[in-house]
C-alpha cells in the first residue's frame, strides 16, 4: 500500500468539522487547531464565510468550503464589532445550515466527528442538534475572561456594571484583585448587544460537548477551576497552540504584514523578547505602549 493511501485508511472515520468567526484574532487559533488536530490523525474541513475569506492554498492539508455571507458593503465595513457580529449571525446561518448538511449527507467523504467552532456564532448550536451532530467550543481569548463573564449577573445586580466613573478604582470583591476599570467591555452603540453576547457564551453553551482553550492550567488554574465549576461540561486547555504542533510558514494574515521589525528581532538574545498581542482591532497609541512596556 502506497504511504498516501495508507494515510488516508488510518484517516478514515475520523473527519472534523471546523467554523472560525471571520476576524483575524478567531482564524488564527482557528486553524492552528486545525494544524494540530491533522497532526493527531485527523481529516480536516473548513467552513469560512466569504466575508474575511480565507485562502485554501496556503492549506493544502485542508478541505475548504466557504458559504455565503451576503453582506452589504457598508455592513461590511462596519466599525462596531457587536453590530458586524449581529449582521454576520443573521446571514450566515441558513447557508451554514446548507453546507452542513450536504457535507454530512456525503457518501464520499469520511463520517464527520464533530463540529468545532466559535462561541461567537449562536447559531451553530442549533444547527448541529438539529443535524444530531457533537460540537464543541473553541473559545480563542483567555480562559480568565469566561470566568469574569460568567460572574456578570451578579456584578449588574450589584452595580458593578455599567462602569460608573466614581467606581473604576474599586476592587470587584467577587474577583479580587480585579478593579472595576478592568472589567473587559466591548463598546458598541447597543450596550445591551454586549450583555446579550455575554449570557450567550457563558450560559446557552453550557449544551455543548466541551470547551477548548488556546491556555494552559498552570497560566490559568483559578479561571479554568471556576469555568468547571460552573459550566458542567469538559474543558479542554490544549495551549499554547504553536508550540504544540512544527512551525509553519503559511500565511493567514488577513492584513498587510509589516516585517521591518524581524531584522532586528533576529539579533536579540534568545527568549529576550516579550511579545504582547490585543488582536487586530484593538488600536495602542503611543502612552498605552509605554505603560505596557513599563508593566512588562
Amino acid at each position: 500500500m502506497s504511504p498516501c493511501k495508507l494515510r488516508m485508511e488510518q484517516r478514515k472515520g475520523r473527519r472534523l468539522i471546523l467554523f472560525p468567526f471571520p476576524l483575524q484574532g478567531h482564524i488564527n487559533p482557528m486553524l492552528e487547531l486545525a494544524n494540530i488536530l491533522h497532526f493527531k490523525g485527523f481529516s480536516i474541513t473548513i467552513i469560512h464565510t466569504n466575508f474575511n475569506s480565507l485562502n485554501p492554498s496556503t492549506h493544502p492539508q485542508f478541505t475548504f468550503h466557504s458559504i455565503s455571507d451576503d453582506l452589504s458593503e457598508s455592513e461590511a465595513a462596519e466599525e462596531d464589532l457587536l453590530l458586524l457580529l449581529s449582521h454576520l449571525n443573521a446571514k450566515c446561518s441558513e447557508p451554514f445550515r446548507e453546507c452542513l448538511a450536504t457535507l454530512l449527507s456525503s457518501v464520499t467523504e469520511e463520517p464527520v466527528a464533530c463540529l468545532i467552532c466559535d462561541p461567537l456564532f449562536d447559531f451553530t448550536q442549533s444547527v448541529a442538534e438539529s443535524l444530531m451532530l457533537p460540537w464543541i467550543l473553541l473559545r480563542t481569548s483567555g480562559a480568565s475572561s469566561i470566568a469574569v463573564y460568567s460572574a456578570f449577573p451578579l456584578l449588574r445586580e450589584k452595580g458593578y456594571i455599567p462602569k460608573q466613573d466614581s467606581r473604576l478604582e474599586e476592587t470587584v470583591t467577587e474577583l479580587s484583585p480585579v478593579k472595576v476599570k478592568d472589567l473587559p467591555m466591548i463598546h458598541s452603540s447597543d450596550p445591551e448587544r454586549f450583555y446579550k453576547l455575554v449570557r450567550f457564551i457563558t450560559y446557552e453553551t453550557k449544551d455543548s460537548y466541551g470547551y477548548i482553550f488556546n491556555t494552559f492550567e498552570d497560566l490559568e488554574q483559578d479561571a479554568l477551576a471556576t469555568i468547571r465549576k460552573k459550566f458542567h461540561i469538559p474543558v479542554f486547555p490544549i495551549g499554547p497552540f504553536h508550540k504544540c504542533v512544527p512551525a509553519t510558514t503559511s500565511a493567514n494574515s488577513l492584513l498587510s504584514q509589516d516585517r521591518s521589525c524581524i531584522s532586528w528581532l533576529n539579533t536579540q538574545a534568545p527568549k529576550s523578547v516579550i511579545y504582547v498581542s490585543f488582536g487586530s482591532i484593538a488600536a495602542i497609541n503611543e502612552a498605552q505602549f509605554l505603560e505596557i512596556a513599563w508593566g512588562c
